[in-house]
């Protein structure tokens, strides 16, 4: 934006934007003298300061003020280098550098949160993050994987694919194609309004019950156990709790631990430190020195266990009978459909074929549920490894090793996984779990494969993740560009994190929004362009390329702690507070949020619906019921609600105060309301209907004026208007009401209505002190609460 300091500042400005100047002359020389100067991003400072002729001022308004305002619409990344310099790169470049030591290890945390492999983190890191900094509106907004749309991709996915399948990444990433044309649609037609159906009070309640959800979820890898995932989350962290009594993997546990005090102790120590890659180091270097991973591969045999090898067989039954089971439901579903066009939705073939179907799903819950079941008790076994010739082991349960057999230090497990374990290749788990091998290089830059059923079957998460993540990124955008004083283009922002989903699904990765703890890393950095974003993703680049090997013996513990260090800052009790103080229908909704969330996850789509459904509701409630207020005057000279003050009413004319706009839905309730006055007011003559909360009239709104109208004065009453704004004015006008109601009953405030209808309405009538006139108090107490009030508002 550029600023003039000059007399002549208006005129300046107005030349520099429309890019038209003229002449301005200086009788000091024949050099025009013009002051510009540019305030500096995030300070708002005077960089430069120049003289120039009339044909340069000409020709640097038009660089400077035409090309930007044609470019920097489609490509806004060009406003960074309106003032470029060697030291603002350098500065991005120390910036962005020190977002990557968080990104790298929250990333691949992240993305296990979201149920992929960890190095699908690190591909949501490489292109989403430059393409949202481009294309975006914020220069300090770090984008790329975060905990609340990790954890709603996983909630998305699981119901149609085994996590980390093939299948669920494939879906992983067609669900970040959805969510990026989906935000970037919304950004291009300018509707990212649409956000403001997410009420703070929802999205508070969501945050924080996902906070907890997203913490608790790492329980099994903090105590280095395993369980299946139950119907309902609570219930899953109930069997975590009982697993981890039984069998925690106590050095697992300590290398959290550890992990914890180093980013706690670094933060607090000084928040700028890189402590989230200190742990990272810290704790990798203890986990390859220790040989904190021990696996050993042996075949089923090995195992003297005649119980345990045959509940291995009977869990490979049914893992393949399922298996079997799904393929069967998938081809009658597919012949269902090619009947169902032939013959119609009603004929026996199609009945049969239902039915097929439904015992199908019958068998699959039923092995589900074996399957569950066995997986529990072979997890449950521990082994005693024994050595025999050639440094081979074999394994007994720890309670059935043979006398006088001397066994070794290690307490093995059997490691099972979502697939069939092959008998020759078994795998025994004596130590704790590490990321593992990460496949080196950058990902294929290839299509994703679309499936329509899927997207039909993904399209209402979808669309939750759109809005919750571009509200996420606004949030945090627009918190630091008011330290910066940047300004913000919530349209532009959709577009750019729509860009960064869509490219970032043809580079495999899966749905990324802003990320807080980033951003604010960025900002504390002093990052004064996006180009640190573009530094950070370069470091990601190199991390694929030469570095994956040094993250093999990172523990997935420590990657927990990562991720229950970050959520942290998720948790915000003042909100329920804030919201609760400000109106106590939000606070229950927000609570209502957060109980919902709990109750129903893994199901997360259901807790912010339910809290969007109550919004929209208490929202047409209201607006079908709005404020009515009966009017008397106040000791301040307003007129104000009575029934709140404690206020008399005057007998004959009634004030009635109208605050909300007049249509279809809420037009009953006012002639309901003037209707219960007039019978409540055997002494009443005129009716004063303010009218200053009336925003806006439908015709609907229209027709019951109208009638009230006729119908007051029918019945020998009067009606007069105040406060009518020009909008309800001109609609009064087309359809001839406002003659109908007389240009002599619409006045300009209360108090002229008052004086003028006072004389009318009192000729006769035997009230000594008219409560429209003077302050008249129903009791003792009223007075007192006015005085209370009065003394307050002159102190402050």
């Amino acid at each position: 934006m550029w600023k003039c300091q000059h007399k002549l500042l208006p005129v300046i400005n107005a030349q520099i934007l429309s890019g038209s100047p003229s002449s301005l002359d200086c009788k000091a020389s024949n050099i025009y003298l013009l002051m510009v100067c540019q305030s500096n991003i995030g300070g708002g400072g005077v960089t430069s300061c120049m003289a120039v002729k009339e044909s340069q001022y000409i020709e640097s308004s038009r660089l400077r003020g035409a090309i930007p305002q044609l470019l920097t619409g489609i490509f806004p990344f060009l406003k960074w280098f309106d003032h470029y310099s060697g030291k603002t790169f350098r500065v991005d470049f120390v910036a962005g550098l020190t977002v990557a030591l968080v990104l790298i290890p929250q990333s691949m945390a992240y993305a296990q949160l979201a149920g992929l492999p960890s190095y699908y983190g690190l591909y949501a890191a490489f292109l989403p993050p430059v393409i949202a900094a481009l294309f975006g509106s914020s220069f300090q907004l770090a984008t790329g994987p975060v905990a609340v749309v990790s954890l709603m991709t996983a909630t998305a996915l699981e119901p149609l694919a085994t996590a980390g399948s093939e299948s669920f990444i494939a879906y992983a990433i067609l669900l970040s194609l959805i969510v990026g044309m989906f935000q970037l649609a919304l950004g291009v037609l300018r509707l990212g309004i649409i956000v403001n159906f997410l009420s703070h009070p929802v999205v508070n309640g969501f945050t924080n019950a996902a906070a907890l959800i997203i913490a608790t979820s790492q329980l099994s890898k903090l105590f280095g156990v395993e369980v299946d995932k139950a119907e309902h989350h609570y219930q899953t962290v109930l069997n975590v709790i009982k697993a981890a009594y039984m069998s925690t993997h106590w050095l697992t546990l300590a290398l959290a631990v550890l992990a914890f005090l180093i980013m706690y102790g670094m933060k607090k120590l000084n928040p700028r430190l890189p402590n989230v890659l200190a742990a990272v180091v810290v704790t990798t270097i203890i986990s390859w020195a220790i040989g904190f991973e021990n696996n050993y591969s042996t075949d089923l045999d090995s195992i003297k266990s005649v119980r345990v090898r045959n509940k291995v067989v009977r869990l490979n039954r049914c893992l393949d009978e399922i298996n079997s089971t799904v393929m069967e439901k998938v081809a009658a579903k597919k012949r269902l459909k090619e009947v169902a066009g032939e013959k119609g939705g009603q004929s026996e073939k199609v009945l049969h074929l239902h039915h097929e179907i439904a015992l199908c799903d019958l068998k699959i819950s039923e092995l589900k549920e074996e399957i569950c079941n066995v997986r529990a008790e072979l997890r449950s076994f521990a082994f005693s490894g024994v050595a025999v010739a050639s440094n081979r082991l074999e394994f007994y349960l720890r309670d059935e090793v043979p006398p006088g057999v001397r066994r070794d230090k290690h307490k093995w497990r059997l490691k099972l996984g979502n697939q069939p374990l092959d008998t020759e290749d078994v795998t025994m788990v004596g130590g704790g779990a590490v990321v593992g091998k990460i496949p080196q290089g950058l990902p294929s830059l290839t299509v994703p494969k679309i499936n329509l059923q899927v997207i039909l079957d993904l399209f209402s998460m979808a669309v939750i993740i759109s809005l919750l993540g571009f509200m996420e990124a606004i949030s945090i955008a627009k918190a630091m560009a008011s330290k910066t004083g940047q300004r913000l283009n919530p349209d532009q922002e959709l577009i750019g994190q729509g860009l960064a989903n869509i490219v970032g699904s043809f580079g495999q990765s899966y749905p990324v929004s802003g990320s807080f703890s980033r951003s604010a890393v960025n900002l504390q950095a002093g990052a004064v362009t996006g180009m640190s974003s573009v530094f950070s993703s370069i470091a990601v680049v190199i991390t694929l390329l030469f570095l994956t090997p040094l993250l093999y013996h990172l523990p997935q513990s420590v990657l927990a702690a990562v991720i229950m260090m970050a959520v942290i800052g998720l948790l915000n009790i003042r909100g329920f507070i804030h919201a609760w103080r400000a109106q106590r229908y939000d606070g229950v909704i927000a609570v209502i949020s957060f109980v919902t969330t709990l109750a129903f996850a893994p199901h997360l789509d259901k807790g912010i619906m339910i809290g969007v459904t109550l919004s929209l509701g208490h929202y047409l409630f209201r607006n079908i019921k709005p404020d009515i207020a009966l009017l008397s005057r106040y000791i301040d000279g307003t007129f104000r609600s009575s029934a709140r003050l404690g206020l008399k009413r005057c007998k004959h004319i009634a004030v009635i105060r109208y605050n909300n706009s007049l249509f279809f839905a809420n037009v009953s309730f006012l002639e309901e309301t003037v209707l219960r006055v007039i019978s409540n007011m055997p002494e009443l003559k005129h009716i004063l209907l303010v009218c200053n909360g009336m925003n806006e009239i439908d015709s609907s709104g229209e027709e019951m004026l109208l009638k009230i109208v006729e119908r007051v004065r029918e019945a020998g009453y009067d009606i007069s208007l105040t406060g009518v704004n020009d909008q309800v004015r001109d609609v009064l006008k087309r359809t001839h009401l406002y003659e109908k109601i007389g240009e002599s009953h619409v006045f300009g405030n209360v108090a002229n209505a008052v004086n003028t209808i006072y004389a009318q309405t009192h000729a006769d009538s035997d009230e000594k002190e008219c409560p429209l006139m003077v302050v008249c108090f129903e009791e003792q107490a009223g007075k007192e609460l006015a005085d209370s009030r009065l003394t307050m508002s002159v102190n402050t």
